[in-house]
């Protein structure tokens, strides 16, 4: 039997902390299992509050969303998640969901929530040939990025070069990464949308060099929700001009469903300059 709607949310829901204040609201702190190595909230932890709020208050699950990235919530803040059912119609909610920190607005998500009928017997999309997780290497984190979300989340490297491998020579920019949050074993909207948030990183793999990278906006959208302990983020990055890069990852589970795909636009430099 496929898990509820309610109980997808309620695993998210506790991963990021989040209690219930009133009809519209919902409560957070920010601690180190939600923060970026620059210790503020991580981006799709963010988009990720906003749906556990709205499929909660909408009852229906996520179609889309879009975040869009107005400040920084540091670790330690409490964040409230207000939501608005913009449209309520038969089928589908247009709803959107905003984030502050005191009177200060962090980000604001806005979405569709619902479900239909028509659907298609396989995706257009096909996954990419790749290893099972636990026959890809681990990906090991340089030590800045300790005492942060990755601390929480385990990766694989499915396609691509590890951080001791990236030596300036350009890349392919499609990469893939097998990531799971342990104890987490069917993909709700909000989990995927904090796996999404990988693309973020994805300028590394062709530039072959480490960047940091801000995301300016993150969308999700929800093709369908399989069990699947892990999931495979498989990223394309489709360009870097001053100062900016886009990309989109699809989302896989281990039998090759399209869960969803993500997107991002992200500001993006290198975190250490080039050798002299």
């Amino acid at each position: 039997m496929a898990p509820s709607l309610t109980s997808l949310v309620v695993q998210v829901r506790d991963f990021l902390g989040m209690t219930r204040v009133d009809e519209r609201t919902w409560r957070f702190a920010v601690t180190e299992r939600l923060i970026t190595p620059g210790q503020f909230l991580f981006g799709g932890c963010g988009l990720a509050s906003g749906l556990v709020a709205l499929e909660e208050a909408s009852e229906r699950p996520t179609i889309w969303a879009t975040a869009q990235y107005l400040s920084y919530a540091p670790l330690g803040a409490t964040v409230n998640v207000v939501t608005d059912l913009a449209v309520v119609g038969g089928h589908v909610t247009q709803a959107r969901a905003t984030t502050f920190v005191d009177d200060r607005e962090i980000l604001t998500v806005n979405g569709s929530f619902g479900t239909g009928v028509l659907s298609a017997p396989t995706p257009w999309v096909t996954m990419p040939d790749v290893a099972a997780p636990l026959e890809c290497p681990e990906r090991v984190m340089p030590r800045r990025f300790n005492n942060s979300i990755f601390d929480h989340v385990e990766t694989r490297i499915a396609l691509g070069r590890s951080f001791d491998q990236l030596d300036g020579t350009p890349g392919s920019p499609i990469s893939a990464l097998w990531a799971r949050v342990p104890g987490h074993l069917t993909p709700s909207a909000p989990t995927l949308a904090i796996f999404g948030d990988y693309v973020s990183g994805g300028a590394t793999q062709p530039l072959g060099r480490n960047t940091m990278g801000r995301s300016l906006d993150n969308s999700i959208r929800v093709a369908s929700l399989v069990p699947s302990e892990w999931v495979l983020c498989e990223i394309r990055m489709h360009a870097l001009y001053g100062g900016f890069a886009q990309g989109t990852a699809f989302l896989w589970s281990e039998s090759g469903t399209l869960l969803a795909t993500a997107s991002q636009s992200i500001a993006a430099k290198f975190w250490e300059e080039p050798p002299a």
